[in-house]
């Protein structure tokens, strides 16, 4: 998905979006690396797995689009597929006043 999430921060830059990870692998100097080998430009956590229950992950990856106010709008576990998040994402920045 890295791919895809790039192309996010690159559409939607200057809009009021933001793209963060917060990743649960086990071995955290091995995500500093694949971080590294992948160009992540974004903030991208590690939280050796704190957030999974009280977020209620069962799966990895899980994406949460999040709106302007702080509530979670849509969740997926697994990747929804590019087009609906895409469109999840500019539904959202719409209904935020973004052009």
């Amino acid at each position: 998905m890295y791919g895809h999430e790039r192309s996010l921060v690159k559409r939607l830059e200057g809009k009021p979006f933001a793209l963060i990870g917060v990743n649960s692998d086990d071995d955290r100097e091995k995500l500093k690396e694949v971080l590294q080998e992948q160009r992540i430009t974004w903030r991208s956590f590690w939280d050796g797995r704190r957030l999974a229950q009280p977020w209620q992950l069962e799966g990895w990856p899980t994406l949460c689009v999040i709106d302007a106010k702080g509530v979670i709008r849509h969740r997926w576990a697994g990747s929804p597929g590019d087009a609906v998040l895409d469109k999840a994402i500019d539904d959202l920045l719409k209904e935020a006043g973004s052009k």
